[in-house]
């Protein structure tokens, strides 16, 4: 969990619930809010100019949701689509900016956070460079089990579909489906009931 949610409650931030489909908010609008997921989980993502799904990010409970523009003026450059039904605290931006000046712990956790996060992206986009479809996917996979406490071999589920994965690495859903089975094969991953664990 980024912040306590009592901590967040005590500050103001109220409980709202969404379902599968609803967007929280949308490409080119003005953060407003500090968001944390409490259940469910939320994608980020972005459609290129021929309509194509680009997914960003995959988030899951604990996470907040693109805090990091709450502390410059730009625009979402992204969507948050909820893709599972989800509980999320909301707390509008003055309020979390004046809670992190009373907790200037909570404030160090979130930069570190922040920075953990930015180090992987950069990782995922020098992997989603390259031409090979495994080193995509095994970014993806290694970025997915860094978040998680299950860091044993094939310990980690990954919470994600095959067509989400594409999304992710820019590949066609039969590349990714062929590229886990190589994988598999090789002893990287283990595919169990049709989910992959890594």
């Amino acid at each position: 969990m980024l912040v306590d949610p009592e901590l967040l409650l005590s500050y103001g931030a109220e409980t709202v619930t969404f379902v599968a489909g609803d967007v929280i908010f949308e490409e080119g609008e003005i953060p407003k809010f500090y968001y944390q997921i409490e259940s469910g989980r939320i994608k980020l993502n972005h459609y290129d100019e021929e309509g194509r799904e680009l997914i960003l990010a995959l988030l899951t409970k604990g996470f907040s949701v693109c805090e990091l523009l709450l502390f410059i003026d730009e625009r979402y450059p992204v969507n948050a689509v909820v893709f599972e039904p989800s509980v999320v605290l909301r707390l509008p931006k003055s309020k979390f900016i004046q809670l992190l000046d009373d907790h200037p712990k909570i404030s160090r956790d979130i930069n570190k956070f922040l920075s953990e996060r930015l180090y992987s992206k950069y990782i995922m986009l020098e992997n989603n460079s390259s031409p090979s479809a495994e080193v995509r996917i095994n970014g993806v996979l290694d970025y997915h089990k860094s978040f998680s406490s299950e860091q044993d071999q094939f310990a980690f589920e990954l919470p994600i579909t095959r067509q989400q994965l594409a999304a992710m690495t820019g590949l066609r859903v039969e590349t990714v489906i062929r590229t886990i089975k190589k994988l598999e094969q090789k002893d990287v991953l283990k595919i169990i009931n049709r989910k992959i664990y890594y």
